[in-house]
């Protein structure tokens, strides 16, 4: 498998000059842990995550050094402290330079770069532009597709997804980090959901795609004011199975 068939497309970014507190919004708003920084020409500039935002000086959680560590460590390092823990806009803050895949970039290449690096997530980039982002989520949703026995992925399985993810972004009910994984014609459809009515609307989205044999449904209905979420009926009933 590659990038481009288990990525997530409708990727939730930032850009350099947003301030803190927006970014630090959005990653709530939308229940994600990191996101690309995308500069207006759709080129990633960084990597903003949680752990960015550990030591801030809001929160009382600068980094303390000692002024004799300070000075065999050399003050560079203090600046750069001081710049993180107190600056207002995401380029400040963020992780740079982003480390990226292409949309060809196999699951064993895409899993060796996020240990090697430490990272959660990785943009897919397309001429240098973001289309794509492949996190541990996708990579755990391309392991429970595989553990049901269904057929590597075809050239016609790509146009279906494709098609899919078409047709449900067009409409404001779209489930938030969707991702759609397709093999043989049979479709996995995941991300999160606000209102159950949702649920059908993104099936029956997916099942009216040309080629479609069947659809897997592992979306996740989250509560945005408690964080609490419930997996999907089917996953509950083949959790129970297994």
């Amino acid at each position: 498998m590659r990038a481009h068939q288990i990525m997530t497309r409708n990727v939730i970014s930032v850009d350099p000059d947003a301030t803190v507190a927006e970014a630090a919004n959005l990653m709530l708003r939308k229940h994600i842990s990191g996101l690309p920084v995308v500069d207006k020409a759709g080129t990633a500039v960084g990597i903003l995550s949680e752990g960015d935002f550990l030591r801030r000086s809001e929160i009382g959680t600068p980094r303390q050094r000692g002024r004799l560590l300070s000075f065999f460590l050399g003050y560079g390092g203090a600046a750069e402290d001081y710049v993180r823990e107190h600056g207002r806009k995401v380029s400040e803050i963020m992780t740079r330079p982003p480390i990226t895949v292409s949309e060809q970039a196999s699951l064993p290449e895409i899993v060796a770069v996020m240990e090697r690096k430490h990272i959660k997530r990785v943009p897919v980039v397309r001429d240098g532009k973001v289309v794509g982002i492949v996190s541990r989520s996708n990579l755990l949703q391309a392991l429970a597709s595989l553990a049901r026995d269904v057929p590597d992925p075809t050239a016609d399985d790509d146009h279906i997804r494709r098609r899919i993810i078409a047709e449900i972004e067009k409409y404001d009910w779209r489930p938030i980090g969707l991702n759609v994984i397709v093999r043989d014609g049979i479709v996995h459809l995941s991300g999160s959901i606000t209102d159950e009515r949702s649920r059908q609307a993104a099936i029956v989205a997916a099942e009216n795609v040309e080629g479609v044999v069947k659809v897997h449904d592992h979306l996740c209905w989250t509560d945005l004011e408690t964080g609490y979420f419930q997996s999907s009926p089917e996953d509950d009933e083949w959790a129970k199975a297994s």
